[in-house]
């Protein structure tokens, strides 16, 4: 055999045999460094969940952090909660996913004559052909559109931009689907405080849902799951001091009457830092002859990622826009970090829009 080439094949199979980390790699997050046009600007916001807020919560101790959010402009909102389409999905897989993954929307198809699918094909339609200045008419037909598509926080962006009088059964809103709207307006939820409110405010047409529970359905044999979740629960018991410190913080400025300083403390980099290594860092080192931890880290990687690339779709065609993504505050860092790393995207502070 030609000696160059027994050296050649030698020199390959020792290459072969090179820890990963030892081969070149390539640097993706500069291919856009000369890109033509604005970047798109994304802010995530770390938001607690706001059902479980103290009994004292009013939806205008929101109004100084809606104000700031309303100055950072955004022209798209998406929100974490679970689209139509996947719960459509769910629905039609339950052995996967579970009979009572998402809300009924048997009363939006009594009033609509409207399936889910059926639904999002004349919701996508219909916001195609927008005019800039609908008719109330319009209105309620969309909001009783994305309720059969089971997109409510997006029928309730509708609900909100009807003039008081005007909000009100018609256009295939029924009595059922009013009272519906009229209920989500009274409930403690991110999605509707936060996110519906704020896209009413600037005129927007709907919220994006971008949540996303297909890769952290863990498969677990049912005997098992008892055992896989005092797994988990036991790993996160590790390093939970001053995590507990954060919490009870929290819960201090979730008394104020203002929010605002609230969401300050949740946006916090040492906060957010924090909550990243007890979730994930915790379990990552936790010991399991079953490796339940790393499974768990595995699903809550799936789910971020799939959630990050759901917000990536909703600017695809419109490159250059300002973003906001309101997500559980443990979700953040996953979002700044990937989101920060696609082309033509820029992560926006949290702390100086809140400032």
């Amino acid at each position: 055999m030609n000696v160059r080439r027994t050296e050649w094949i030698r020199g390959l199979a020792l290459a072969s045999m090179l820890p990963a980390a030892a081969q070149a790699q390539i640097d993706l997050t500069a291919l856009d460094r000369d890109m033509a046009g604005p970047r798109t600007q994304v802010l995530v916001l770390g938001t607690t969940h706001l059902s479980q807020m103290p009994k004292t919560f009013k939806p205008e101790s929101l109004d100084a952090l809606l104000d700031r959010l309303a100055a950072f402009k955004p022209q798209i909102v998406t929100i974490e909660a679970i689209s139509g389409e996947q719960c459509d999905l769910a629905a039609r897989h339950p052995s996967v996913y579970g009979a009572d993954y998402c809300a009924d929307t048997t009363a939006a198809k009594a009033a609509t004559g409207l399936d889910v699918p059926a639904a999002i094909a004349e919701t996508n339609k219909t916001l195609a052909a927008w005019p800039a200045r609908p008719e109330p008419a319009q209105r309620r037909r969309l909001a009783a559109l994305f309720l059969a598509a089971n997109e409510r926080a997006s029928a309730y962006v509708q609900w909100l931009q009807l003039p008081a009088a005007e909000r009100r059964a018609g256009d295939g809103l029924d009595a059922a689907l009013v009272a519906m709207l009229e209920q989500i307006a009274t409930r403690n939820n991110e999605n509707y405080q936060i996110g519906a409110r704020l896209a009413a405010r600037l005129g927007l047409q709907r919220v994006h849902s971008v949540d996303d529970h297909t890769g952290d359905n863990i498969q677990i044999a049912e005997a098992e799951t008892k055992a896989f979740g005092q797994a988990v629960e036991q790993a996160w018991k590790a390093g939970r001091a001053e995590l507990d410190r954060a919490e009870a913080q929290e819960e201090k400025l979730a008394q104020e009457r203002d929010l605002l300083p609230l969401y300050r403390f949740l946006n916090r980099p040492d906060n957010l830092r924090l909550r990243a290594e007890v979730n994930v860092g915790a379990t990552m080192r936790a010991a399991s002859a079953q490796h339940y931890p790393q499974i768990w880290a595995a699903g809550w990687e799936i789910r971020n990622l799939r959630m990050v690339a759901n917000i990536r779709q909703t600017f695809r065609e419109r490159p250059g826009v300002r973003v906001l993504s309101i997500v559980g505050s443990s979700h953040k860092p996953w979002f700044d970090a990937w989101l920060g790393q696609m082309q033509g995207v820029e992560i926006v502070d949290a702390e100086r829009v809140l400032k």
